[in-house]
């Protein structure tokens, strides 16, 4: 499962919208009619990782799954949901086979749009941006964790609380 899962860490949620509420009800209404779904909460969560010094910020539908601060949760990127590796068909059929999916209670489906450096030396930091039909998350830290990312790359993002 190495091959699939791309980065995955312990993450403990530090805040909950840092800088005030970005999605309103009003907004989001308006918007969701013109994509024809409903979403009524979204929260940004900032959050660190434990064991890979990672900063992470995250849109995330709390009407479907719930944060708070100090929750600590695993996260973690794929490029596929297919437990033998496999590319992913984009397609979901319930009751199929097992995926990766069925370890996680969260799960988002998204492109990444944007990798950037920032810094220099030792002080290098590297951030991809990934934008899951609206949501965005933003993932930054050590260059190392990041190379294995590429520009419109889909991913997959897990997670699940502990």
């Amino acid at each position: 499962m190495s091959n699939i899962v791309l980065f995955e860490d312990i993450f403990v949620v530090d805040k909950i919208d840092p800088d005030g509420k970005k999605f309103d009800k009003e907004s989001l209404q308006v918007a969701a009619m013109a994509y024809e779904f409903e979403i009524l909460g979204i929260s940004r969560i900032e959050a660190r990782s434990q064991n890979c010094d990672m900063y992470m910020l995250l849109d995330v539908n709390t009407e479907v799954y719930r944060m708070r601060i100090g929750d600590k949760f695993t996260m973690a990127l794929a490029h596929t949901l297919n437990l033998d590796g496999t590319p992913d068909t984009g397609y979901y059929t319930p009751g199929g086979r097992k995926s990766l999916a069925d370890k996680y209670e969260y799960v988002m489906h998204g492109k990444l749009y944007k990798i950037s450096d920032e810094g220099s030396g030792k002080h290098l930091k590297a951030e991809i941006y990934v934008s899951y039909g609206g949501l965005l998350m933003m993932l930054k830290g050590d260059p190392s964790y990041i190379t294995q990312f590429e520009l419109d790359q889909k991913l997959f993002l897990l997670m699940r609380k502990l």
